[in-house]
């Protein structure tokens, strides 16, 4: 019998599912990147999210692997050169959390422009500042979305109703505006300067690694909000910061960071993200976008649907 090592959390679907298929199902949620790599010689499928590298040296061990599946969208993690010349499927499942990334995106921006983390704890501290509070609408706001496939167009369907200007710009794709007559195909200079908002829905790859740079904030409208729920090393962080500082960007809606793991920040790396984290116009969350009940489901229930297609 074909064996599945399951290494992160998944909803209970996924091994029921697989067991159905005839496999025999490891879940391991707590395994080390280390423990795969010694175990998985002894595999021909991998569940993986985020914190195994399948690299040359992982396949070059995995003599038995048929497919890996992504539960998520970002495939940075895989070599899917190398994946593709020893005949190894790669699936991921963008469709299951899609809808969850758009949310989060829009619930940060209303959050943002009517200033409701501040009141909220104001409110709690029995202060009541209503002026001081005093919000902005995105009605006739334009945004521009960058990266126009799963999340990117999913959150332009979110906008539909907002009575905004929906740019879209997509260095690979054409035509993804088709069926919603809201959103505009257009290239990244008129998003850089005609967008009041930016949201960023980009893979990680070497062309999008600091994509939000000095340059790129410099050539954009004076004050526009910055919305990321890629990657955080698509923005130079440190660059974002004197955006920040400076006006040039209004504010952030940041849900992913170029270093996610607080336990190895440097001492550089600690002023830098205190200094981020001291603006008042900037709205942060734990890389938690597309991370809700139904998005767990949906992505056991998309990636299943992968694998028994590949059979």
């Amino acid at each position: 019998m074909e064996s599945v090592l399951i290494t992160d959390d998944c909803h209970p679907l996924l091994m029921k599912g697989l067991e159905e298929l005839g496999f025999a199902c490891t879940f391991q949620p707590d395994i080390t990147p280390d423990e795969t790599l010694r175990v998985i010689p002894d595999f021909s499928g991998l569940i993986i999210n985020s914190k195994i590298i399948v690299d040359r040296n992982f396949l070059d061990k995995a003599q038995k692997l048929r497919f890996v599946g992504r539960l998520g969208s970002g495939m940075e993690i895989v070599d899917r050169a190398y994946t593709a010349s020893k005949g190894v499927h790669v699936l991921s499942s963008p469709e299951g959390n899609r809808n969850a990334v758009a949310e989060q995106a829009l619930g940060m921006l209303l959050t943002l422009c009517n200033h409701l983390i501040r009141a909220d704890k104001e409110v709690r501290q029995f202060l009541w500042r209503r002026e001081a509070n005093r919000g902005w609408e995105l009605r006739g706001k334009t945004i521009g979305i960058i990266g126009c496939g799963h999340t990117g167009t999913q959150f332009s369907r979110k906008l539909a109703g907002m009575e905004m200007r929906v740019l879209g710009y997509d260095k690979y794709v054409s035509g993804y505006a088709k069926g919603m007559p809201w959103m505009e195909e257009t290239d990244l200079t008129t998003i850089q300067q005609e967008a009041d908002i930016i949201s960023l829905h980009l893979p990680l790859t070497t062309e999008t690694k600091h994509f939000v740079d000095e340059a790129f904030i410099n050539r954009c409208k004076p004050g526009f909000i910055l919305i990321n729920t890629a990657r955080g090393t698509c923005i130079d962080t440190a660059a974002v910061i004197e955006g920040l500082a400076d006006g040039r960007i209004g504010g952030a809606c940041l849900d992913v960071f170029e270093n996610e793991k607080t336990s190895t920040y440097s001492a550089a790396e600690k002023a830098m993200y205190g200094r981020l984290y001291g603006f008042e116009n900037v709205v942060l969350t734990p890389h938690i976008a597309g991370w809700t009940h139904e998005s767990k489901q949906l992505l056991a229930e998309t990636l299943l649907e992968k694998i028994k297609g590949i059979l």
